[in-house]
Parts: structure tokens; sequence; C-alpha cells
């Protein structure tokens, strides 16, 4: 450890307020030391611990400058230290931007002040223009990735930098943090110094005995988010690209440089432990870390976050009056709240993971599946049954993952789920039946959690009959109430809900440790027993039964899998449905590449529910774009019909049945006279496909009108009258002669905006009669009678009431694609023509219809169907399948007797009302278009010039993940968030979504 070359004076004493320094002594200092002019000069405080800072502007024009007045405890050479290792960082290959030092009027870098008589060192710096990350906004990943990267160029070009001026003996140097924290004590509350004394404890030892292989240099010291400054991308995240404050320049450990820029992550909206992952795994890229860097690191991490919280509270002491130190004591205790939020050793083995670095420790002993956990922690082999009276009897799995048979409809929302489903495994006549380690349980999904801890470290036995517990292995027993703990030298065996047995003097349990041998009684298991394995070190106190799913892997270092401990134990090991990455891999290497999938590194869905879905970590997210299950995920009705009549037949339409004749009865009567003929397809793409078709061979050709950023479908005739470039960038050149586009009809940003937007109509009718003069008179005309590809926006009052008229005056046919909003999605309307008071002569509709089953629709009147004659017969070979049928019935029947178009109307109200009052406060969203439960909130970067906010939009996507929330972008400029949520979204989770937004747009993202 380091040691001062003379005796140790305590940092209480040594550790000084910043100087007293008013802004108009700091434009006089300038003036007479540096020779700035005085005239205009201004000074603004920039508030520090240590030093006084001031930012000088010298007059009209010139460029800002920095004053450092330093303390008087720092001595001259270690000021010139600090910037040559500046210039030494700025002149390096890795493009780091750093202050220059400017020299005084005697030439030299530090200049000499006299304040109230006493003479003070100071400098003038450059400063570097920009931002820095202070404040508790939200990091992105990348944005942590490049402080990594910034703590790592720092490191390389100071790797070979030398000046007497490093030598110094500092507080803020992490090899002094024992001493810090032990001298600042004092100076704290009792619950504060009880946090502190207890993290260094624990710490501490780990880093002693590290410090032999930990490699040393000259260090920045201080690369946080306060000390560096950032510019916007393009996204509109500050990115760092400088690095200021070089006061804490110091020769220490290499490692100490990534820990100190890792701790100022911590208390940023969102922050857990593992936030700082892009950090030094950037950092690792640049400069990599030996394994005994990697081990030290987060003991480390903890020792930083402690000497910051003494610190703070032995400034608020000795300088109450310095604002600075006062709004930095909040989020210093945040740092350390997060920063022993989960034992070191957990989050050391999660930092080897993410560097590919092997666990520490050795070979685990138990049984696991592929897809559970796989513990580090060895688990000592049972030289004694456990549960003798099991051995040789077939015991029952409990499967509680997220593709569990047994928890479906639901089932996996009843806090009692999981005693259910083991009685009733029991009353099949098993003797027992065991849960899985390791298991991502879907009975412990939080649905407004996506971070609720699901992965189990132990496993429980649910028993058919009392069974005796003995000790595996020999040890010592202690019983604190329901916990009974078997310890050994090298693992902790923890039993939860037996009755102990006589293990002490006189048949009374031992109130202090007693020894056993293996296979020794412990006791006696009821009907429930819970066993886990911890390494010796762990506190069973402290350690939960469930892991958060993004450290289940790494507590592996502290809990290991007993499973080998149980009869039968191979049967515990079957295969569980998490495959991750492995996954993606998989589907990229097979699936077609155009064949995208929605966001970067995108978690794998295997189960939804209502308006939720959930990933194979048993993880809920809220599922805000699903307008293909427009009654819900799963519901049971659909599944039962679709059971049923699986059971019975399955055919194409060919064949009389009734159930075709059923749901197309009930789809024709729901649209107005004359719509009464239907045909059956599979999709949208068939449906609109077909439409087409049908108006062409009535007209006997092709012309045909569409409106531009309009997506139909991927068939042939679907996609000619498809005109978004966000699904096909070269749609408007790529069209055919006969496709004659008009424009846009969006009150928001197009040609005609607000009231003027009521021009569009006429000019459609113009266009038209037009192509009709020309010799190209439209056979249809088709548009979503509700903008929904272009972010939900509804047409123009009366646009289709002026278009269908003219339409049908040049012979042709009106088409309304009903596919994404129709079916009750708008509230105040089952179709989306009826908003515009029109009836089209052809309807279109699909994915709503089979919520998910392939079903499409087309329908007409009996005249224009027959049209279709002269191209021969329609047939589809799953369309209207009995099968495809029912379902059809179903969703009527569910979105009626459940009042879902009512709750479209009711919930959309309020959450368009929710998203409204955000736009009042966050000047990104430009608009709330849309109407019930089809909404796009639009995001622009200025609301003058309406310049989209692409970027923007996909990043808040992105966080919106991590907060639970599947939303994602739309319009021909991708800057709309499209919100088309299962009919079945409540209030509440409407609230929870603005809520979430809100979070989003005021933190960052």
């Amino acid at each position: 450890m380091h040691q001062p070359s003379a005796p140790r004076r305590s940092f209480a004493e040594t550790v000084t307020a910043a100087p007293d320094v008013s802004e108009g002594q700091a434009a006089e200092i300038a003036a007479e030391v540096f020779g700035l002019a005085r005239e205009g000069l201004e000074a603004t405080s920039l508030g520090s611990q240590t030093d006084a800072n001031f930012r000088l502007r010298p007059g009209p024009g010139a460029a800002p400058l920095l004053l450092k007045v330093a303390n008087p405890s720092t001595s001259l050479a270690e000021l010139e230290a600090q910037s040559a290792a500046a210039d030494a960082v700025r002149a390096s290959p890795g493009d780091v931007a750093t202050p220059r030092t400017h020299p005084a009027l005697t030439g030299e870098q530090v200049g000499t002040a006299v304040v109230d008589g006493a003479g003070l060192p100071v400098r003038l710096l450059d400063f570097l223009e920009g931002s820095t990350l202070s404040g508790p906004g939200y990091l992105a990943p990348s944005v942590v990735a490049r402080l990594g990267t910034l703590a790592a160029r720092s490191v390389q070009a100071l790797a070979a930098f030398a000046h007497p001026g490093a030598d110094r003996d500092l507080e803020w140097d992490l090899r002094n943090a024992r001493h810090l924290v032990d001298d600042l004590l004092p100076f704290a509350d009792a619950a504060t110094g009880a946090s502190l004394r207890a993290a260094m404890d624990t710490v501490w030892p780990v880093v002693e005995g590290l410090d032999p292989g930990l490699r040393r240099q000259v260090v920045h010291g201080d690369i946080t988010d306060d000390n560096v400054v950032a510019q916007r991308d393009e996204a509109g995240r500050l990115q760092p690209f400088g690095v200021i404050d070089i006061g804490d320049v110091m020769h220490s450990w290499r490692i100490a440089e990534l820990a100190v820029t890792c701790s100022s992550v911590l208390h940023h909206s969102d922050a857990t432990v593992l936030s700082v992952l892009p950090a030094v795994t950037a950092f690792h890229a640049l400069v990599p870390l030996e394994a005994a860097e990697v081990d030290a690191l987060w003991p480390l991490v903890v020792a930083r976050a402690a000497t910051l919280v003494a610190s703070a509270h032995h400034a608020a002491a000795i300088d109450p009056g310095n604002e600075y130190t006062a709004a930095n004591a909040a989020h210093e205790h945040r740092i350390l709240e997060v920063a022993t939020s989960v034992p070191a050793p957990v989050v050391t083995a999660a930092l080897r993971a993410a560097l590919g670095l092997p666990a520490p420790g050795s070979l685990a002993l138990g049984l696991r599946a592929p897809g559970l956990l796989a513990p580090s922690l060895p688990v000592p082999a049972a030289t004694s049954p456990l549960l003798p009276g099991l051995v040789g009897r077939p015991l029952a799995t409990l499967d509680l993952s997220t593709t569990s048979p047994a928890l479906a409809r639901g089932r996996f929302l009843d806090p009692d789920a999981e005693r259910a489903l083991a009685a009733a495994t029991l009353a099949a006549e098993a003797p027992a039946v065991a849960t899985r380690f390791g298991e991502r349980r879907l009975t412990r999904t939080r649905l407004d959690d996506p971070h609720a801890p699901t992965a189990a470290l132990g496993v429980e036995l649910h028993l058919a009959e009392p069974q005796g517990v003995h000790a595996p292995w020999a040890g010592t027993v202690t019983v604190d109430g329901e916990r009974m703990l078997l310890r050994s030298p090298t693992a902790t065996l923890e039993l939860t809900g037996l009755t102990p047995s006589t293990l002490g003097p006189a048949g009374t349990t031992p109130a202090a440790p007693a020894a056993v041998t293996a296979g020794d009684l412990l006791g006696s298991a009821a009907t429930h027993l819970a066993i886990r394995v911890l390494h010796p070190d762990a506190d069973p106190a402290t350690t939960p039964w469930f892991a958060t799913p993004e450290l289940a892997e790494a507590w592996g270092a502290l809990v290991g899998d007993p499973t080998s401990l149980l009869p039968d134990a191979a049967a515990r090991a079957s295969a569980g449905p998490h495959e991750g990455e492995g996954l993606l891999a998989r589907r990229e290497r097979s699936l077609a590449e155009v064949q995208e999938h929605y966001y970067a590194h995108p978690p794998q869905i295997e189960r939804g529910w209502r308006h939720h879905l959930v990933d194979t970590h048993a993880r809920a997210y809220l599922d805000m774009v699903n307008n293909v299950a427009s009654v819900g995920h799963a519901h049971p009705r659909i599944a039962d019909a679709v059971s049923a009549q699986l059971e019975l037949l399955n055919t194409n339409s060919r064949f009389n049945y009734a159930s075709i004749v059923e749901f197309s009865e009930r789809l024709a009567g729901l649209l107005p006279d004359p719509l009464d003929t239907v045909f059956l397809v599979n999709s949208g793409s068939e449906a609109v496909d077909l439409a087409l078709r049908i108006a062409w061979a009535r007209a006997g050709h092709q012309h045909t009108v569409a409106l531009r950023e309009a997506y139909h479908g991927w068939t042939f005739a679907s996609d000619a009258v498809s005109t978004s470039v966000a699904d096909n960038p070269g749609a408007l050149e790529s069209r055919p002669p006969w496709i004659h586009a008009l424009d846009t009809p969006n009150s928001y940003r197009g040609r005609h905006r607000g009231t003027d937007a009521a021009r569009y109509g006429p000019e459609a009718v113009a266009r038209i009669e037009q192509l009709a003069r020309d010799g190209r008179a439209p056979a249809a005309f088709i548009a979503e009678p509700f903008y929904g590809n272009a972010g939900g926006l509804p047409l123009p009052d009366g646009y289709l009431r002026a278009i269908y008229p003219a339409v049908r005056a040049a012979g042709g046919l009106c088409i309304a694609d009903e596919v994404q909003v129709g079916y009750g999605r708008l509230g105040e309307h089952f179709w989306g023509f009826e908003e515009q008071g029109v009836v089209p002569d052809i309807v279109t509709v699909a994915k709503a219809a089979g919520n998910g089953h392939p079903l499409g629709a087309v329908v007409t009147t009996r005249e224009i169907a027959d049209a279709y004659r002269s191209q021969g017969y329609f047939f589809s070979s799953a369309g209207g399948s009995p099968v495809s049928s029912v379902v059809g019935l179903a969703v009527l029947d569910i979105i009626r007797d459940e009042g879902l178009q009512e709750n479209a109307r009711v919930v959309g109200a309020h959450l368009k009302a929710r998203l409204q009052a955000l736009g009042e406060r966050h000047a990104l969203i430009g608009a709330v278009h849309g109407l019930g439960l089809y909404l796009g909130v639009e995001f622009v970067r200025d609301r003058v010039t309406l310049e989209p906010a692409p970027l923007e939009t996909a990043a808040v996507c992105e966080r919106m993940l991590t907060r639970g929330i599947i939303v994602q972008p739309t319009s021909d400029r991708q800057n709309v968030l499209k919100i088309k949520p299962p009919l079945t979204l409540t209030t509440a989770d409407a609230d929870r979504f603005a809520d979430e937004l809100d979070r989003v747009l005021t933190t960052g993202w």
C-alpha cells in the first residue's frame, strides 16, 4: 500500500477549505497577474471543493478563460505537474481535449495573487466550451463507454509521464482511502459513519491483498461526469470529448483511474452496478486489464464512494457556506448506496464475465440446465444423503419458466401459483416436487417492473409427507428463527422450513454452534423445504433468494447450485428456454437479412398476456405497438376456439362448413349497405392485393390513385401502391407508371397546415379530374381512412367526402384500407372511414381480425365482387379455413363482450390528454396525433421549422425498452412514436406509459 515518506498527518488536518475569493477579486487577479484588460472583464464563480474556479469573459468576441486560485496547501511543483500532464494528454494520439495553461506576466505558468494579505498560487487556462455530464440525468451506454475511453486515453498518454509534482500524498489517491475515511469519520453522523466503516471493512482487505499486483503510474485521478466537457451528438446526447480539472494528477494505481470514472456513473438516473460495464469494456479495449486489476476494480469503486461521502461531511463541517460541496453531497451518498447495493464479489463476477475472463473460484459440482444459472461457487460433494427418505423415489420438477404450459391464461400472476402447482403435482402421487436452481420464474414476474428479481438462487422441495433432513457433510449448525445453517470451511448450507432436531445438550436446540457429522439428523420438514448453498463469507440475511435477471449469473460467485444434494438430481436439469444472444445469431444465419427485428439487442420474447410481453428472463414489457394482437395476447377464448376446431376439422374454404358462413355474415353485418359480400384471405397484403385486382378487373385497366407516405403491403399490387420511403427508400422512384400519388394530406407538416389543410381535398379532386381528361382515369383510389403509417394522423375534415365522388365520377372504386385503423381501434368509430363520413366501395381488413392468426378479408358489394369473374376464380388455401373463421368469430365476440371499442375511446382519450400535457413541458414533442388507441407522438428538433428528430426518436425507444416499454418509430421521417397497443390497455398502464415517457424526456436518452 501507499507509504508516505514522512510521518502521516491526519487528513482532517491537511484537507482545507477552498480559498474565499469573490468574483470581483478574481477579475482583479486576472488583470494584475495575467495582464487581461480589466474593463469589461467578467468573472463567474464555478464552485469547487478544493480550489476557487472562475470563468472569465474578457470582452466581446474573446474566448472565455478559466482562472484557478489554488488551495494554499498545493505546492508549486504540483501545479506545474498538472499543466504538464494536461499538455501530455492533449498531445497524445487519443485526441482528447485538455485546457492549455497561459503564462503569467512574469513568464511563469503559475502566478501569485495576494488576497486578504495572503499569497495564493493562480493559473490561467483555456476554457473548454461545452457542457459537463453533471447532475442526475441518464447516461446512455454510448456515453458511459466514452467516459471509459477518455480514462483509457489519459492512462495511455501518462503511462511514461514523470514529474516531481505528481509524487504527492493526496487525499484523493485511492491508496489513501482507508486512512482518509478513518480520519474523517468523526465528522459524519452515526448512521453514515457506520455505513462507511462497514463498506471499508468489507472491501479494503481485498484491496490490500491485491495491492502487490496492481500496476502504478501517473493518472489524472478525476475523470468523472463533472470533469469532462461534452457536446450534443446527432441524437441529442451529450458525448464527452475533453477532460478538465487535472488538479488530482498523481502517481497511483492505474486501475484507480477507471474506478474513479466508474463511481461517477452510479448516481445518474437508472444507474445500477452494471451501468459501468460500457466504460469498463471500452477501457479494457484500449488498456487491457490484468486479472488483479479487474478483481480490485469494484472494491476501489466502493472505496472511492466512501471517500466522497466522508469528504462531503468533512467539507460541510469546515466550509459550511460552500454551495458546491453541499449540492454534491446527495449524489455522493447515492454513489455509495448503489456501489454497496450488491456484494463486491458479485459485481466482480459480472465484470469478469463482461471482459471474457473466467470466473474466480473453481468448477461448480451441481448439475444445471442450459439457460439456468451457472455458478462458479463449488458445492461440496455430499457424503450422506440430505433426504434419505426420498432416495430411489422419482421426484417431479416444477416448471415455472416463461414457457411453462401450467402458467397459461395469466395464472402466473396468482400470488399462490407456485404452491397451487406444487399441490396439484403432489396430488398426482409424486412424493415430492422440486423447483430448479437459477430458473427465471414467471411466477416472480412483475408486469410493472422489468427488473424484478426472477432468478432463483436456491431450490425448494414441496413434500407429500414429512421427511427427515440429514447433514450431507460435517460442520457446525446454528439455528436462526426458521433458518438453519450448516457451516463448513468451503460452504454454508442454508435450510428453511424444517423443525430442528435436538442437537444440543439436554435435548435442546443449540443457541451456539453445534458440531455435526455427515448423516446426523438435522430436523424434519413437513411440507416445504428451501435449500441454498452459500459461500462461507456470504451473509445469509442479506443474500437474496431471487436475483434480478441482469445479475443472476454474477450471483453464482456467492451462491452454489444445491441440485446435486437432491435425490434423482439429473431430473432437475431439464432444459429451459433461455438462449439469449445465441438465438439471435441463429436467427441472423437462417433468416433473410431484410427480415428485420426490433431493437439492436432484442429481448427473447416467448410469452404474451393481454397488453404485456414477457421474455425468457421473465421480464415483462408493456406492449404499446402490437395492433396485431387487438384483443390482447394469448386470449383464452381464442385459444379454446382454435383448440376445439383443430380437434374437429381444418381444411380449405371450398368445403361447406358453418364457421366460414357465420364469420362472413358477422363481418358484413358490421359494415354499412351495400357492402355485403366477403372474400377471405390470409393477410393485409393479400387483402389489398385482391381489392386492387377487383377494381382493375372492373375497370379494365390499372390506373390507381394512392397517397404519399402510405404503406399497404408487400405483394405485387399492394407494394405498387405503397409509397412510404421508410419501408422502401426507392418507393417514389420505383412506382409503376400507372400509380399516381397524391400529396400527403398532413395538416401538421405538409404543404397545407392547420386550417389550410382543407385545400388538400379540392387539389386531389383536380388531380383526379385531370387524370381522367388525360385518358388515365383511375380504376381505384386507395387510402387508409385514418393516416396510420404516417403517424396516426386524421385526414383533413371532408377530404374523403371530396375525393370519393370524383373517383366514382371517373369510373373508379374507392378502397378503404382498414387493416391498421379498423375494428374499433379509433374508439369513436368501429371503422376509420366513419370518421370521414363516407362509405367506400371496398374495405380491406386483417391484423385485428385474427388477433395474430393469419386472417384477412375484402368486403364489397355483390356487383363489384362479380366483376372479378372475368379473372377466373378466386381461392386462398387457408383464407377462411375453419380455424381462421372461428378465430375471426372469437375476436368479434371479445370486442363486443369486453367492450374493447369503448375501452379504446376512454383509455385513448385519457392517454392522448396525458401526452398533450407532456408536450407542454418537453420541447421535443411537436404534436400528438391520433384518436382512440391509434396515437402518434411526433418528435421535432425545432417547433418552428419542424425539423424531424429521428435519431432522438430511436434513442427514446431504446431507453423506453430498458424501462419495460415496447414502442417503435413510424412515418417516413421515423420521428413519430407509434402507439397502437392491444385494445385491452388500461388507464393505469396508459398512465405508466406517459410517466415513463416523461421520465425519459426529463432525464435523457
